[in-house]
């Protein structure tokens, strides 16, 4: 039995913090806690332990962090144990109340009493307007453990959703009316993980999502023509993209780095206007809903940098709007295409298209890759760079005016951009992402230091009712600088709207800070 438990399914792990929920429980007769398995004899944490029986058992947990303690080092003897028993071994806490929710085993202390109303009664229950719930979570990858940064959070069949920042975090806010909705975690190259919205409310929510292997013989029968699958792509936009202009509430945020440390943060919550696929991006419109921005007054004597044109270029890498040089049918001679892989995207077969500019030309253009979708032939995903052979030549198309006592060596400029399918078939931007990389030299000094610069949006919900242009007294000039507009604050400052969580490297800047910019006040 134990050898055949080492080979029993392998399933996506998922903690979660559970306070209040009200769900259908199917009463467990106790059949599926007195099921056996074989545990080797282990020193481990909590969380790798119960990892293990979720493995052998296919069943996922869910609990409070506040009753267990995930990190803690716990030793159990080897042998066979029921469900139950290697519960309370590996948890120390033979109080625990357990119940087998569907495929979770969900656990309690005895005094946590909770009511569990049946589907007909949930049905009953009339939300209240304007009403919101929040989960926050954190990503890892099944295997590695590591954090798996721009994963989409989403709502199944809605167009509502963000995304997980680079430490794999997130932080989603919905109306109380997608109580019973499903949210999907989807991530390029991982297996899909759904679970019922209602289940996470209030919650902090760890899950591990498991990397899709390609076999290499199906990669070899599947070979694509590159070229070909960038020409049905193009063909393709205008069923795959909106063809209509839309509405796009977005989380923007930029930010300058230097050696190692944040000195400017700006964050904003956006309206944009977003013309059909077929119209150039400089015919978006954008609206500042709100805005906030920190410094850290101590580094900025430091180095004095701004930032110019950030929201403009989260317009402009709308690659299916604006079709840069690697997808344009009248650039392909400066371009070599190999199809490199294949992968999957919320459950679907993805190509990928690797491309670089040819040995002979020795201007700097772009390398990177493209995910396309093997069946609706749209792209998903694009990751490019400036070639790294020739980014230096690249510095002064990044800089507009030079201080005569610095000298600024761009070092690296990367892209990511991000698609996301609805429920009506059509995809729409999703994330956009650039990090400017610069090494800065200044005069009779012997070393130089790094300096980032980076910019990123994430598309929070999609409006197509009712959708015209604003006026010109509501827009922003996108171009500018943008952490030099005008902008009010409040205490509660993001409200209701969905935003891409500080990383741990930011927060210490935003903490440290907040308290000088209390003067702010919220933009109407």
């Amino acid at each position: 039995m134990g050898h055949t438990a080492e080979n029993t399914l392998h399933r996506i792990l998922v903690w979660l913090l559970l306070l209040v929920m009200a769900i259908a429980v199917q009463a467990d007769d106790g059949g599926v806690l007195n099921r056996k398995i074989q545990l080797p004899k282990s020193k481990e944490s909590i969380y790798k332990l119960l990892r293990q029986v979720s493995d052998k058992s296919g069943y996922l947990f869910i609990y409070d962090s506040q009753i267990i303690d995930n990190d803690k080092e716990v030793k159990i003897a080897k042998g066979e144990y029921t469900l139950r028993e290697a519960i309370y071994a590996i948890t120390g806490n033979n109080r625990l109340k357990i119940t087998v929710i569907g495929s979770h085993i969900l656990l309690q202390l005895p005094e946590q009493k909770k009511v569990y109303n049946t589907p007909q009664a949930v049905k009953t229950v009339e939300p209240v307007e304007n009403e919101y719930f929040t989960f926050t979570g954190m990503i890892y990858d099944r295997i590695t453990d590591e954090p798996l940064a721009y994963s989409t959070v989403g709502v199944n069949n809605t167009t509502i959703g963000t995304i997980s920042n680079q430490d794999g975090e997130f932080k989603l806010i919905l109306p109380d009316s997608l109580r019973h909705s499903i949210i999907r975690l989807t991530r390029v190259g991982y297996e899909n993980q759904e679970i019922e919205a209602q289940l996470l409310e209030g919650q902090h929510v760890i899950f591990t999502l498991e990397p899709k292997v390609i076999p290499l013989q199906e990669i070899i029968v599947r070979a694509v023509d590159p070229r070909q699958e960038i020409t049905r792509m193009l063909a393709r936009r205008k069923f795959n993209y909106p063809s209509v202009p839309t509405y796009i509430t977005a989380f923007y945020r930029e930010g300058i780095e230097h050696k190692k440390k944040n000195i400017d943060i700006t964050e904003a919550i956006l309206k944009v206007y977003k013309t059909r696929y077929q119209s150039p991006s400089n015919f978006d419109q954008v609206k500042l809903v709100k805005m906030r921005r920190i410094r850290n007054a101590q580094e900025s004597d430091t180095i004095f940098t701004k930032m110019k044109s950030g929201i403009n270029s989260c317009l402009t890498l709308d690659l299916m709007k604006e079709l840069p040089d690697f997808l344009n049918l009248d650039d392909w001679d400066k371009y070599d295409y190999t199809h490199t892989d294949i992968s999957v995207t919320d459950g679907r077969r993805v190509n990928i298209i690797s491309f670089e500019q040819k040995d002979y030309i020795t201007e700097p253009l772009y390398k990177g890759r493209l995910f396309i979708d093997a069946e609706s032939q749209a792209l998903v995903e694009a990751r490019f760079e400036v070639n790294p052979k020739y980014i230096s030549m690249a510095t002064d198309m990044y800089i507009e005016k030079k201080n005569k006592d610095l000298k600024l060596t761009l070092e690296g400029a990367h892209y990511t951009v991000s698609y996301k399918l609805s429920g009506d078939s059509i995809y729409y931007i999703n994330h956009v992402r650039g990090d400017i990389d610069f090494k800065v030299k200044r005069k009779r000094k012997l070393f130089s230091t790094p300096l980032h610069l980076w910019f990123e949006m994430v598309n929070c919900k999609v409006d197509t009712d009712d959708v015209n242009g604003f006026s010109r007294k509501e827009r922003i000039p996108t171009r500018n600088i943008f952490s030099d507009i005008k902008y009010n604050y409040d205490k509660d400052f993001w409200g209701h709207f969905n935003v891409i969580l500080p990383e741990d490297k930011l927060k210490e800047l935003i903490i440290n800070n907040l308290s000088e910019v209390s003067e702010i006040e919220d933009i109407k």
